[in-house]
C-alpha cells in the first residue's frame, strides 16, 4: 500500500548524509548491481552531494526518494548550451503513488532553474510524469551493429585529397588517451560537434569525464580532430564502441581501422553513434543495422536563454509572433517575438525591447512540451498532428522548420 500522510520533506543531500539509503533505493528501483560497481556508485553519489546536485525526499526521517542532475552542455546546431541532465530518479516501492516522485521532480526543476540552466534533458523510464512537467521527446540514443569483418577493408574515397593530411600521417596526433586527457578530449569532441553542426550530443563536467575515463577496460585513442573509446563485451566476442567522433575523413578511417584490428577475435561491433555516422558509407556491404536504443526528453527551462544559446542554419530567417504557456517555468510564459538570422536567434518579450503591441495575427501557440519538441527539431506538421501547436500560419511553419528541423541524437546514456 502507498504511504499516506503529510507530503515528503525535500532537501538537498550533503556529503554528511549516509549514502547507503540512496544505494538501497537504487537496488529497489533499478535492480541489483555487481559488487565491483559499489565504489563507483558511492563516488558518484558523494560527488553529486558535494556539488549540491542530489535531492532526497524524506518521510518520517527516512529517505523514500532521490534524484540528481549532472552539470552538462549540449550541442545545438554546433553551439554548446548549458544543460542539466536529470538522472537516478527513484522512489521507494512503498512510497509510490503518493506524489513523492512529482514533488521530488518539481523541487529538482526549481533548483535547476535557480542554477540558471536554459535546458534540461533526461532518459525516461516512464513518460507521463515528465510530460506533466513540460518534458517532451527530443531525440534518440542510437546504436549501429555490424560484423567486425565488415571493417577490414573500407570503401576507398572518390578523391584521394579527402583523406590526405600531409606529413602528419593518416590521422594527425593519434595516440592512446586516459583520465589525464579529459580536458583535451572534451575540447576535441566539442570542436567536432561544432564543425558538424550537431544537435543533441552532450558533455559532462571535467571531473565526471575524468572518472568515466578511469576504467582499465575502456580503450581510448585521441587524435587532433577525433576521439575513440571502446571495450570488449560478451567475453571477447564483441566490441562495443562508446564514442567514435571525427572531424576529417582521414581520422574517421583511422579510428574505425583501430576497431577493425580486432576482427580476428570479435565477431560483432556495436557502436553508439549518430544516425548519419559515416561508418554506413565506409563499409562495402549493406551490413550495418541502425537501432534506436532509447528516447530522451528535453525541457526548456529558460526560453530566451535557450534560443540565444542555440545555433541555427546560417541561411535560415524568420520573424514571428509566439505565445508560450508554461505554468512551472513562468519566466517562459507570455507573448514573444522570435527572430532568427545569420545563424543566431533571439526571443523578445512583448512589452519590452521596444515591442509595445502584440502581433495582429493569431501567433503560434505552444505549451512547454511543444516548445521543447520544436527546439529539438520536431517538424511543425508533427507538432500540430500531436496537438502540441496551434495558431500561426503555413508560411511561418515553413520558416520554423528551416530554422529548427534536424535529427537530434545523444551519444551518452546517463
Amino acid at each position: 500500500m502507498p504511504v499516506t500522510g503529510p507530503p515528503p520533506e525535500i532537501r538537498t543531500l550533503t556529503p554528511d548524509d549516509d549514502p547507503e539509503p540512496e544505494l538501497d533505493l537504487a537496488r529497489r528501483s533499478f535492480g541489483s548491481f555487481a559488487a565491483a560497481e559499489r565504489a563507483g556508485r558511492l563516488a558518484s553519489s558523494r560527488y553529486s552531494a558535494g556539488a549540491g546536485q542530489l535531492l532526497g525526499a524524506f518521510a518520517g526521517g527516512r529517505l523514500v526518494g532521490s534524484a540528481r542532475f549532472h552539470d552538462m552542455t549540449q550541442w545545438w546546431q554546433g553551439r554548446a548550451v548549458p544543460m542539466a541532465g536529470v538522472a537516478g530518479v527513484k522512489v521507494a516501492p512503498e512510497a509510490r503513488g503518493a506524489g513523492t516522485g512529482r514533488a521530488l521532480m518539481t523541487a529538482l526543476l526549481a533548483e535547476i532553474a535557480a542554477r540558471g540552466y536554459p535546458l534540461s534533458a533526461l532518459y525516461p523510464s516512464t513518460m507521463p510524469i515528465y510530460r506533466s512537467l513540460g518534458y517532451e521527446v527530443g531525440g534518440g540514443l542510437y546504436q549501429v551493429s555490424m560484423p567486425a569483418r565488415s571493417l577490414r577493408a573500407l570503401v576507398p574515397p572518390d578523391h584521394a585529397a579527402a583523406v590526405s593530411t600531409g606529413d602528419a600521417g593518416p590521422a594527425a596526433g593519434l595516440r592512446r588517451a586516459g583520465p589525464d586527457d579529459a580536458a583535451e578530449i572534451g575540447a576535441v569532441t566539442g570542436r567536432v560537434h561544432e564543425l558538424a553542426r550537431d544537435r543533441g550530443p552532450v558533455a559532462f563536467d571535467p571531473a565526471v569525464s575524468r572518472r568515466q575515463l578511469d576504467d582499465e577496460d575502456l580503450f581510448c585513442y585521441l587524435a587532433d580532430d577525433g576521439f575513440l573509446a571502446y571495450g570488449w563485451s560478451s567475453g571477447n566476442n564483441e566490441i562495443v564502441v562508446r564514442r567514435a567522433v571525427a572531424g576529417s575523413a582521414a581520422t574517421a578511417r583511422a579510428l574505425w581501422s583501430v576497431v577493425a584490428s580486432h576482427d580476428s577475435m570479435a565477431g560483432t561491433v556495436r557502436a553508439f553513434c549518430g544516425p548519419a555516422d559515416p561508418v554506413s558509407w565506409l563499409i562495402r556491404e549493406p551490413e550495418v543495422t541502425l537501432t534506436r536504443q532509447r528516447q530522451w526528453m528535453l525541457r526548456v527551462i529558460d526560453a530566451a536563454a535557450a534560443i540565444a544559446g542555440r545555433g541555427f542554419p546560417a541561411p535560415a530567417g524568420l520573424d514571428i509572433g509566439l505565445r508560450l504557456d508554461d505554468e512551472l517555468c513562468p519566466v517562459n510564459a507570455g507573448l514573444w517575438r522570435l527572430r532568427v538570422s545569420g545563424g543566431h536567434g533571439v526571443l523578445l518579450r512583448y512589452g519590452t525591447e521596444g515591442l509595445a503591441d502584440p502581433p495582429e495575427a493569431v501567433p503560434l501557440a505552444l505549451g512547454a512540451r511543444g516548445f521543447a519538441a520544436l527546439y529539438a527539431g520536431t517538424p511543425l506538421a508533427t507538432l500540430r498532428l500531436a496537438g502540441l501547436a496551434a495558431g500561426g500560419d503555413p508560411a511561418a511553419d515553413v520558416a520554423l522548420d528551416g530554422a529548427f528541423c534536424g535529427q537530434a541524437f545523444m551519444l551518452d546514456y546517463f
